[in-house]
């Protein structure tokens, strides 16, 4: 049969469906062509930047740190540049062991680098880079760069590091920078924008002394570089750069051929010496023994390095000078006979008669031995150190007097020197034990406990530093300075020296009178009392007071007896002193730790750094050695023009500068900016 169709009905269903589809297409098309201006048009700006960011990548650039240098512009602390093997665990495709296994065969890591490594890893989140060797020669550079492509995850940055090129000398005071660990990035979260943005692609920040204290002043401005990068992220050529402005040159007090003198003469026992200028705060050596490499720290310490600093029984990590509190034995006598001077409690004549001891509420005290020291003033009693008339002294002053007198000479204060982590130490009075103790029991004070104050024990418990800036008090006829390490600062871009003004001076009002029947007294100390033998023959006259402090309690009817106890609980032998007597420039407060006497082992240390600061000489080698082993008095052997004793291997030293202490500060930071910066008893 034969179909009819409909043409007509075709023809209208067929243009209906291409009049539909052309409408789609065209649809379709302004779909498309509204896209293209959206994207073209309205988020023009937007896109191009996201495209160029995919090929261009913003690198902070790090600062040069700034220098340290001694007051005679010796550096103390500088830069290098050295290539670095990192690490970035997140992105390595075999585990990190056989990483670094297969890393061993290409270049040399030792299992101090492995240990360093894992420490630095604990404290760092995986993503970061880190680095399991430093200072790379050129040959394993080129090793690993042709075998680069076996180690995603791996590669070699050059990165600035820190030299300490005196070593473990002056150790605590220049201080040392390490890694910034995750405490520390947590603290720094609260800085305000600018400061964090300053440290953006900063891994290192100082950790103790100067460098710690001083750090936005050497850490300097961070730059900013633009650089085109790859598909992979590598850099390709540089676009912009904004350079980074280096850190701030500081300039210390301290002299670092006097602090190397302290520092060998203590060899290898432990103690403190501080050495200030009365006239004006100046710290001219800052010694704590034993120190420690920083140049360890500037890697990353390894954990058995570590475990030997921070549990050595020596304490090579604990700044003696700033954290370390000791009784101060009987060179608190003179600051006892100007609190009995000014308050009146006793006159220069005033006689008190010595037996050798003291009771007081059926406890005896016991002085110099059994035969005494018969009658003594006050001059007496500090030439010849009478226990007696000190006990008797405490007991006539109580311990609320003596605690406001001492107070402003800095005893149990803080001194306010430009480091951190200085502490407090204890000086006691009624109110200090009612809050330090719990107990009701303990929160009282008894009138026995005044006794043993005025012979610098009991509570009384101080640092080296306090008892040196009360010794330059009373040398500087009663005018207080605040102790003072940085001295001046050089701007890294104009080369301006900027010197740092001293806190202004306290005059605590002591009647010149007063001040001196004491200085009188500690000259006589040197003279015919317990010193003299140590400064015999000196061309000039010194002050001084030695001192004898208990490192553990004895038992009242027990006799000190060294040689049965262990060397840990020995007396500390301290000694304080100041010269010229006329015209202090130095004053001093030292400790030798389990050392016996003052006048055997700190006294003999003091005199050779009078010879150094005021005569310009350096002791002999055999003096030296009589000295580290506590068996010195007045030096032997014949002493060196301190000039002509050597800088340190390297060091700089610039025109006119010499030992003493005559060196222009000035001249120094010029030159330095030249360079490039890549039972109760006391004697």
């Amino acid at each position: 049969m034969t179909e009819l169709r409909n043409v007509e009905a075709d023809l209208s269903r067929f243009r209906a469906r291409v009049l539909v589809a052309s409408m789609a297409v065209l649809v379709c098309f302004l779909l498309l062509a509204a896209r293209l201006v959206y994207l073209q048009v309205w988020r023009h700006t937007d896109l191009d930047e996201q495209a160029e960011a995919n090929r261009t990548a913003i690198v902070p650039i790090v600062p040069n740190r700034g220098l340290i240098l001694d007051r005679n512009g010796i550096v103390l602390a500088s830069n290098y540049s050295a290539y670095t093997l990192e690490i970035t665990p997140s992105r390595l495709s075999l585990g990190l062991e056989a990483t670094i296994d297969q890393l061993a065969q290409v270049v040399d890591i030792q299992p101090r680098d492995r240990r360093r490594f894992k420490k630095l890893l604990e404290e760092s989140k995986s993503f970061e880079s880190l680095p399991i060797r430093t200072r790379l020669s050129d040959e394993e550079v080129a090793r690993f760069a042709a075998q680069r492509f076996r180690f995603p995850g791996v590669d070699i940055k050059a990165r600035l590091f820190r030299s300490y090129p005196w070593g473990e000398l002056a150790s605590h005071v220049i201080g040392y920078i390490g890694r910034i660990n995750q405490s520390e990035k947590k603290q720094m979260e609260d800085w305000d924008e600018e400061d964090q943005g300053n440290y953006r692609g900063t891994e290192y920040i100082g950790k103790l002394g100067v460098e710690q204290s001083f750090e936005k002043q050497l850490h300097g401005v961070t730059g900013v570089e633009q650089v085109e990068t790859s598909a992979g992220g590598r850099a390709v050529r540089k676009l912009a750069s904004n350079p980074a402005t280096p850190g701030n040159t500081v300039m210390l007090s301290i002299d670092i051929k006097l602090q190397k003198l302290v520092e060998d003469m203590y060899g290898d026992r432990r103690g403190a010496l501080v050495a200030i200028d009365p006239k004006t705060g100046e710290v001219l050596a800052f010694v704590s023994k034993p120190t420690f490499d920083p140049n360890l720290f500037v890697d990353g310490i390894d954990t058995e390095s570590w475990q030997m600093l921070n549990e050595s029984i020596e304490k090579p990590l604990l700044n003696r000078a700033l954290r370390g509190t000791y009784p101060p034995g009987s060179t608190y006598k003179p600051f006892m006979a100007m609190a009995a001077l000014q308050t009146g409690k006793r006159s220069p004549s005033q006689i008190t008669q010595d037996n050798g001891s003291w009771s007081f509420g059926g406890h005896v005290f016991r002085s110099h031995g059994d035969t005494g020291l018969g009658p003594v003033d006050m001059h007496a009693s500090i030439v010849k150190s009478s226990n007696v008339y000190y006990y008797s002294l405490a007991n006539d002053l109580g311990v609320d007097a003596m605690h406001d007198f001492m107070k402003p000479l800095g005893f149990g204060q803080i001194t306010g020197i430009d480091v951190f982590g200085e502490v407090r130490g204890v000086l006691p009075s009624q109110e200090w034990k009612r809050n330090y103790y719990k107990r009701p029991e303990q929160k009282k004070w008894y009138a026995g406990e005044t006794i043993s104050l005025g012979i610098g024990q009991g509570y009384n418990s101080f640092t080296m530093l306090q008892l040196a800036q009360a010794t330059a008090i009373l040398a500087n006829n009663g005018i207080k300075h605040k102790p003072q390490l940085v001295i001046a600062t050089q701007d890294a871009v104009s080369r301006a020296r900027v010197p740092v003004a001293p806190a202004p001076a306290q005059d605590l009002r002591f009647s010149p009178e007063n001040v001196a029947v004491v200085r009188k007294a500690m000259v006589g100390v040197t003279q015919g009392g317990t010193s003299a033998r140590v400064f015999a023959g000196a061309p000039y006259l010194s002050g001084g007071k030695t001192g004898t402090a208990q490192a553990v309690t004895i038992g009242q009817k027990e006799k000190y007896q060294a040689s049965k106890l262990e060397e840990h609980q020995r007396d500390h032998a301290l000694y304080i002193a100041f010269a010229p007597a006329d015209d202090p420039k130095i004053a001093i407060a030292a400790i030798v730790e389990n050392a016996g006497f003052g006048a055997a082992s700190a006294a003999p240390i003091t005199r050779r750094v009078f010879d150094y600061w005021l005569q310009g000489l350096y002791p002999s080698e055999e003096d030296m050695a009589a000295v580290r082993k506590g068996l010195a008095a007045a030096p032997i052997g014949k002493p060196r023009d301190a000039t002509q004793v050597a800088w340190p291997p390297g060091a700089s030293v610039p025109a006119g500068a010499t030992s003493a202490p005559a060196a222009a500060a000035s001249a120094a930071l010029t030159a330095a900016s030249a360079a490039p910066v890549s039972a109760l008893t006391a004697r």
